[in-house]
C-alpha cells in the first residue's frame, strides 16, 4: 500500500495544475452541498422553534358560518362557541381531552398607569391557557383557577405594555386602569417583538362580567389531547367533536364552514413533510453539482490511464494482475476525490459555523424577536452521509478508467506511442 501511495503522489506531483483544477470542482460540489444542507437546517430549526412554545398535541376550535341548511335553520347563520361548550367537550371526551381553555377578545382597550397611556388587545382566558399556548411568566404568575372562580380583576401584561407603562419599574402588585377600571398586575410574560400590538390577559369570567353581560361567547376553544397517535384516530376524533358540537349548536356535522378545527400536530407534521421534501431537493441539487466534479475526475483518470498505457503493459508483462491495476486507479481516484471533497466539506462547515455565530449574536441582541433562521449547523448523521457520498463519488469516478486499465492487452500496450 505504501508503494502504491508513493506512486500516486508522484503522478499527482507531475500534474499539479490538472489535479488541482479537477479536485476544485469536487471541492466546490461538496461545499455547495454542505451550504445548502446547512441553510435548509437553519430554516427548519427557525420554523420548528415556533412550535416548541405551545403544546403540539393541541386542537383549537373556531366558530364559523353555516353553509348548509339544517333542522329548519338557513345557511349563512353565524356559529358562536361559548363557555358551555368547554363543559360539553370535557364531559363527552374525558379520556381524550386533558387541559382545556377558551379565549374571549376585546380589542383596543385603553390602559393607563400614572401619566402613561397605552392601547392593547384584552383577552379573557382560563388557567390552562398558559401551558397550552406556551406562555412563560417572566415575573409574578399567570391567571389561576381562583382568579377565574372569583372573577378577580387581575391582569398579566406582555413586554410591550410593561415597558410602555412602567419603564424600568416592577409592575407586579401595581394597579393599572383598563377601560377606566382598576386591575392588579399579577404577572408579566415575554412577548414576541414581531407582534405589532400588545396582548394582555385577564380571567375569562371577569371578561364576561364586564364586557359581555349574559353572553358567554368565546373566540376559540383550545385543548390538549391524549391517546390519539395516528392520523386515522385524529380524524375520527375530530368527526366526533363536529357531531357533538353540531348537536349543541344545530349545524350539520358535515358542514366544514360551520366550525373550523386547527390541529397543531397535523400542522407540525405537514411542516416537517415540507422540510423533508426540501431536504431531498437539496440533496438532488447538491449531488448534481458534485456529479460535475466526478465527471472531471473520471476524465482526468482516463487521461492518466492513457498516458500510462505503456507502463501498465509492462506491469502486466511482468505478471501484474488486472485487479492490481484496478486497485491502483481506484485508489488514486478516491484519494483525489476524498482529499478535495473534505477540503470543500470543511469549508462549508466553517462557513455555517460563522453564520451560526452571527445568528446567535443577533438572537442575543434581540431575544424576543422572531427567528426565521436558527442554528444552520449540521449533525453527525449528515456529515457521515456526506462522507459516504464522497467515497461513492470517488469509486464512480475511478470505475471506468480502472476498468479500461484492466482491459489493456499487453501487446497493444507495448506498441502504444511507438
Amino acid at each position: 500500500m505504501r508503494e502504491q501511495l508513493q506512486e500516486i503522489f508522484a503522478t499527482i506531483k507531475r500534474n499539479k495544475l490538472r489535479t488541482f483544477l479537477t479536485g476544485f470542482s469536487v471541492a466546490w460540489g461538496i461545499f455547495m452541498l454542505i451550504i445548502l444542507l446547512g441553510s435548509g437546517n437553519g430554516l427548519k430549526h427557525g420554523i420548528t422553534d415556533n412550535f416548541s412554545d405551545g403544546a403540539l398535541n393541541t386542537i383549537t376550535l373556531y366558530g364559523g358560518y353555516a353553509s348548509m341548511p339544517y333542522q329548519g335553520f338557513q345557511n349563512g347563520r353565524r356559529i358562536r362557541l361559548n363557555e358551555r361548550d368547554m363543559e360539553i367537550l370535557k364531559t363527552t371526551f374525558p379520556n381524550q381531552i386533558q387541559d382545556i381553555t377558551a379565549r374571549a377578545y376585546h380589542g383596543n382597550s385603553q390602559m393607563a398607569y400614572g401619566k402613561e397611556y397605552y392601547s392593547t388587545n384584552l383577552y379573557g382566558v382560563t388557567s390552562d391557557y398558559a401551558s397550552i399556548d406556551g406562555i412563560t411568566p417572566t415575573s409574578g404568575r399567570f391567571i389561576n383557577e381562583t382568579d377565574v372562580k372569583e372573577r378577580r380583576k387581575v391582569v398579566v401584561l406582555d413586554k410591550l405594555a410593561t415597558t410602555t407603562l412602567f419603564k424600568d419599574e416592577d409592575p407586579v402588585g401595581k394597579t393599572v386602569l383598563i377601560d377606566k377600571m382598576g386591575y392588579t398586575v399579577v404577572g408579566t410574560y415575554k412577548s414576541n417583538e414581531y407582534f405589532q400590538s400588545s396582548n394582555v390577559y385577564v380571567p375569562l369570567s371577569t371578561m364576561f362580567l364586564i364586557y359581555m353581560g349574559d353572553k358567554r361567547e368565546v373566540n376559540n376553544i383550545a385543548f390538549t389531547v391524549e391517546g390519539i397517535e395516528t392520523t386515522e384516530q385524529s380524524d375520527a376524533f375530530k368527526e366526533k367533536i363536529r357531531a357533538r358540537l353540531g348537536a349543541a349548536h344545530s349545524f350539520n356535522p358535515e358542514d366544514r364552514q360551520a366550525m373550523w378545527i386547527s390541529d397543531r400536530m397535523e400542522n407540525y407534521k405537514d411542516t416537517m413533510l415540507i422540510f423533508r421534501g426540501i431536504t431531498i431537493f437539496i440533496w438532488i441539487i447538491g449531488i448534481g453539482t458534485l456529479i460535475a466534479g466526478i465527471v472531471g475526475v473520471s476524465n482526468i483518470m482516463l487521461v492518466t490511464v492513457r498516458e500510462r498505457t505503456f507502463e501498465f503493459g509492462i506491469r502486466k508483462a511482468m505478471g501484474a494482475k488486472p485487479s492490481s491495476l484496478i486497485k491502483l486507479v481506484l485508489l488514486e481516484s478516491i484519494l483525489i476525490t476524498g482529499t478535495f471533497g473534505y477540503i470543500g466539506m470543511i469549508g462549508g462547515v466553517g462557513i455555517m459555523e460563522v453564520v451560526n455565530l452571527f445568528v446567535e449574536r443577533a438572537a442575543a441582541a434581540s431575544p424576543d424577536g422572531f427567528q426565521m433562521f436558527k442554528n444552520p449547523t449540521l449533525d453527525l448523521s449528515t456529515m457521515l452521509s456526506a462522507t459516504l457520498v464522497l467515497i461513492i463519488a470517488g469509486m464512480i469516478a475511478g470505475y471506468v478508467p480502472a476498468r479500461r486499465a484492466a482491459q489493456i492487452k499487453t501487446i497493444d500496450a507495448m506498441r502504444h506511442n511507438k
